[in-house]
C-alpha cells in the first residue's frame, strides 16, 4: 500500500493510525511533501480491523463516539462519509456481587440495590456535581480516589468508584488522577439525551470506512503511505533530526520527523546508546528520554467473541466484581445490528493488565479456556457451544497511567530536538485516550510542522535575497 513522491519529503510521519494520517492530511493539503511509515500491514492503529461473520469488518479493540467527538465527527464531513455516522441508544449496567444492574437511566439508580436509598441519591447528585466542575485544572492536583469520596462518600466509592479503578489501573488504582475521572464522567453526561438515555455514534462498517476514505484522500494528494516498514532509530547530525532508519536498514531523509507511538517506544528511537546512532547525540535527548520513560503505560488483552446467540440485552456492562477478571464487557451488537456481521453476535471482554501478566502471556486457546468458567458465573445460561469463533488482541501500550501533576511531566509535542515532534495518546491530557483526540492531537501536529516549514522557506528566501 504505497504511493511514490517525485522528490524527497518536507516531513516523515511515524505510526500509521489516526493521529499519523490526520497529521499527514494538514501537511499535504497545505502542499507538503509527506511520507507515513507504519509497521504493521495495515493502517488504523489500534482502530485497526478484522474479519467477523463471514468477511464483515470490525475494530480489534472495540470504539464508539461520543456526541463530544467533534473533531473526527468534522473529519468524517470534510472526506464525505457523514452519512455513515449512525446515532444508537444503548444499555449500559453494572455487574455487582454476582448480579447485574441497569444503569442507562437516572431512575436506574433508585432501583441499584448494593446501596442504601440515600447512599443512590448520592451516586445521582454525583454526576450533577461533577459537572459543575468547569476547569480540569481546579482537579489537577488531586487524586481520583480522594475526589470521588468527597463527592459522593465512602460507601458509593467502595462499591461503584473503586472496583472500576482497580479492575482498570491494578496497582496505579489510587495514583489515578481526579482529571482523569473528571474527563469520563463529562463525556458520559455530554452524549445524554433529555430523559437521561446515553446516545452514542458508531461508523457504519467501523473505523475501516474512514481509514479507508482517509487513504483515499492522502493519496490523491500525493502523500506516500508505506505499511510493513517498521522504524528501527531516529538519526540527527548532532544539530536536529534528519530522519530515521528503518529496520530493513533503509535511510529516508526529511527535516522533520513526527513520532506518533507511545513514549516508552519513542524513547527507543532516540535512546543515544543505540549502535545505529547517526552522530553524537544532541544534548536534549538524554533528558528527553527519561521523560519518555517515565510515562506509565498498562497493556490491554481483549477477547472478542463471535457468538449465534447474544449474552444479554447490555451493550456495556461495567464490572464491579474482583472475581471476574475483565474490567468490561461490550456486546457491541447491542448498538450496531448482527445482521451487519452475518447474524454473529459480537462481544469484547476486556481487561487493562502490565505486559508481564499471566493473562498477557497466555495463548489464544488458553485465554478462552481460562475465560469460560467466568462467563458461566456472569450469565448462567451460557455454554461454550454458543461461541462459534474467537479472537485474541493484545496492544502492550493502551492505557497511560494519570497520575495527579500529570501535565509537567507530560511530553511535548514539539520537542528541545530541532525537527522532532512527539505526539501520543499520553499527550491528549486532560482527556483520556480516544480516536477523536488522536485526530485532534494529529491535525494540530500538522499545522505546527506545516508552519515550521512555511518559516524555514521565508527564511531561506530572506538569505537567498540578501545574498
Amino acid at each position: 500500500m504505497s504511493t511514490h513522491p517525485a522528490a524527497p519529503a518536507d516531513a516523515l510521519v511515524v505510526g500509521g493510525g489516526f493521529t499519523g494520517l490526520s497529521a499527514a492530511l494538514e501537511l499535504a493539503e497545505r502542499g507538503h511533501r509527506v511520507q507515513v511509515l507504519e509497521k504493521e500491514t495495515e493502517l488504523g492503529g489500534l482502530a485497526g480491523s478484522f474479519d467477523v461473520g463471514g468477511g464483515r469488518r470490525i475494530e480489534r479493540f472495540y470504539h464508539h463516539w461520543f456526541a463530544s467527538d467533534t473533531e473526527i465527527l468534522d473529519l468524517c464531513a470534510e472526506l464525505g462519509i457523514s452519512g455513515a455516522v449512525e446515532p444508537h441508544l444503548t444499555r449500559t449496567g453494572m455487574y455487582y456481587a454476582n448480579s447485574i444492574y441497569r444503569l442507562s437511566q437516572p431512575l436506574d439508580l433508585l432501583r441499584f440495590a448494593p446501596l442504601s436509598l440515600p447512599d443512590r441519591l448520592r451516586l445521582g447528585l454525583l454526576a450533577l456535581r461533577a459537572q459543575r466542575v468547569k476547569d480540569w485544572r481546579d482537579l489537577e492536583n488531586r487524586t481520583a480516589k480522594e475526589w470521588l469520596i468527597s463527592l459522593g462518600g465512602r460507601k458509593v466509592y467502595d462499591v461503584v468508584w473503586r472496583p472500576l479503578l482497580e479492575g482498570k489501573f491494578g496497582q496505579y488504582a489510587e495514583q489515578v488522577g481526579a482529571t482523569w475521572m473528571w474527563t469520563k464522567l463529562h463525556l458520559r453526561g455530554g452524549s445524554r439525551t433529555k430523559s437521561g438515555s446515553e446516545t452514542l455514534y458508531y461508523l457504519r462498517g467501523g473505523s475501516e470506512t474512514l481509514v479507508n476514505a482517509l487513504h483515499k484522500r492522502l493519496t490523491e494528494l500525493g502523500v506516500e503511505i508505506r505499511t510493513g516498514t517498521a522504524v528501527r532509530s531516529l538519526t540527527t547530525d548532532g544539530n536536529r533530526v534528519t530522519g530515521v532508519r528503518t529496520e530493513a536498514g533503509e535511510l529516508l531523509t526529511a527535516p522533520h520527523v513526527l513520532v506518533t507511538v507511545a513514549p516508552e517506544q519513542a524513547a527507543a528511537l532516540l535512546d543515544p546508546v543505540a549502535p545505529e546512532a547517526e552522530a553524537a547525540p544532541h544534548p536534549a535527548v538524554p533528558a528527553l528520554v527519561r521523560q519518555l520513560r517515565g510515562v506509565q503505560y498498562l497493556a490491554n488483552v481483549c477477547l472478542v467473541l463471535e457468538n449465534n446467540r447474544p449474552l444479554s440485552d447490555t451493550y456495556w456492562l461495567n464490572v464491579n466484581d474482583p472475581s471476574f477478571p475483565y474490567v468490561g464487557v461490550i456486546e457491541h451488537t447491542n448498538m450496531d445490528a448482527p445482521g451487519r456481521y452475518g447474524g454473529k453476535h459480537i462481544v469484547y471482554l476486556s481487561k487493562y493488565l502490565p505486559v508481564d501478566a499471566e493473562l498477557y502471556r497466555m495463548s489464544d486457546e488458553q485465554v478462552l479456556e481460562y475465560s469460560l468458567p467466568h462467563l458461566r458465573t456472569m450469565f448462567p445460561g451460557f455454554e461454550r457451544s454458543w461461541i462459534d469463533d474467537h479472537h485474541v488482541w493484545r496492544a502492550e501500550y493502551a492505557q497511560p497511567v494519570i497520575t495527579p501533576g500529570y501535565r509537567r511531566s507530560m511530553p511535548a509535542l514539539q520537542t528541545r530536538l530541532p525537527g522532532l515532534y512527539l505526539s501520543s495518546m499520553a499527550q491528549v491530557f486532560p482527556e483520556d485516550r480516544g480516536t477523536n483526540y488522536a485526530v485532534r492531537e494529529g491535525r494540530k501536529a500538522g499545522r505546527l510542522i506545516a508552519d515550521r516549514l512555511r518559516t524555514g522557506a521565508a527564511l531561506h528566501d530572506e538569505e537567498n535575497a540578501r545574498a
